[in-house]
């Protein structure tokens, strides 16, 4: 030990010996007062805040632009970042968000591939994790487009972002498990199911590798997340006509089925490629189609393949002790390709001072066709409203 080790070591000693009778007073002072930390319990949450998005649909040139953008910022790879960039404040605002993978991931190199059979980047699944989305339902008419590989590559790969997901499994085990998250203390439980997977079959010895919509079997994976501990559960239903704004009778005929259940809260659609109407089914909502949050159809393609709405749902703890949507409103955005491919927020666009007043129009034009289409089951009467009505105040306990 040094002399300067020394010196410092004896006055330490020499302080606590004359600060001994204190110190030991203080010792009993704070034993018969318990711990000054102490603080109670934070109250249960009365709300929850749930947003839900449309189809992440990639083809190759949105490939492209993905590709792109990594080259502008110095990388390698895809970078579909800048797609989302519009739409990450509302997205990653929520307590819970919820986005619809509707293409299997590829390898990192490829091969990337369009319709028919799809096989996307897997820095989608990167993109989709910093916009902010929490859980991804994965059954849609392409889970099955590069077979069980293509559905294992793409739950890794959420999996190595941090997102859930639901139907999809890549083995029994984990298809039986329902998808249940903790949202700030509430249990809410996810489910996936798709109409078809296009002619394909399930794999031999596998048919819980993507689930196909089954009411019964729906009811009771929706039963079994419950019994597992959920309060909310919401299902994610890839079904309808393509290209169809309307929903079909089997779409109405489901929604009143599966809403009838104590077991199911909400139901959210995909597939269509076009905003199909909000409804309110007794105290519970329907979305019957989102549309396509992104998206790259050839340029001679309808303009509403384009549409698309971002939901958020307020939840609220009843005086029942269960929990029932209590405020729904709607962020149209739209898929514009040029001159580089990005989602819009229609509302902040229409109203953007910089932007020159024809194209704030044309926005607004796309915004009031989205609402259109919203409307078209009573929706707006029933309640669901846009962020130009919303107060600017969040629910309490909001993150």
């Amino acid at each position: 030990m040094t002399v300067r080790a020394s010196i410092i070591l004896s006055a330490v000693l020499l302080v606590a010996a004359c600060g001994g009778p204190e110190r030991e007073a203080d010792q009993a002072v704070a034993s018969t007062t318990g711990p000054a930390t102490a603080t109670a319990a934070p109250p249960p949450r009365t709300t929850l805040t749930v947003v839900a998005a449309g189809d992440l649909l990639v083809h190759p040139p949105l490939t492209d632009q993905a590709a792109a953008d990594a080259r502008r910022r110095g990388r390698d790879g895809h970078d579909f970042t800048q797609v989302l960039a519009a739409v990450r404040p509302r997205v990653s605002a929520a307590d819970l968000a919820i986005c619809h993978m509707e293409t299997p991931l590829a390898e990192t190199d490829g091969p990337f591939t369009g319709w028919p059979a799809f096989s996307v980047p897997p820095e989608l699944a990167d993109a989709a994790a910093w916009a902010g989305f929490d859980t991804c339902s994965t059954a849609s008419n392409h889970s099955l487009d590069t077979g069980v590989n293509g559905i294992a590559r793409t739950l890794d790969n959420l999996d190595r972002v941090g997102i859930r997901h639901t139907g999809t499994a890549r083995n029994a085990a984990e298809a039986a498990r329902p998808n249940i998250l903790d949202v700030a203390g509430v249990k809410v439980g996810h489910l996936s199911y798709s109409l078809s997977f296009n002619d394909i079959e399930l794999p031999a010895g596998r048919p819980w590798a993507a689930n196909r919509i089954d009411p019964d079997a729906i009811l009771d994976e929706a039963h079994r997340a419950r019994a597992a501990g959920a309060e909310v559960v919401i299902l994610s239903m890839h079904w309808g006509t393509e290209y169809q704004n309307d929903p079909n009778g089997d779409q109405l005929d489901l929604a009143q089925q599966l809403l009838a259940s104590p077991d199911i809260d909400l139901i959210i659609g995909h597939h269509a490629h076009v905003v199909q109407p909000f409804e309110k089914i007794g105290s519970k909502w329907v979305a019957y189609g989102m549309g396509n949050l992104t998206t790259r159809f050839s340029d001679d393609s309808p303009e509403n393949t384009q549409d698309s709405v971002i939901p958020e749902f307020t939840f609220r703890r009843t005086s029942s002790g269960r929990w029932e949507v209590t405020d729904v409103t709607v962020l149209p955005t739209w898929m514009e390709y040029r001159p580089a491919a990005r989602v819009i927020d229609l509302l902040a666009a229409s109203t953007d001072p910089r932007l020159p007043t024809w194209r704030r129009a044309d926005y607004a034009r796309i915004q009031k066709r989205i609402i259109g289409y919203l409307g078209m089951r009573g929706a707006l009467a029933a309640g669901l409203r846009t962020p130009h009505d919303r107060p600017s105040a969040r629910p309490s306990g909001a993150r």
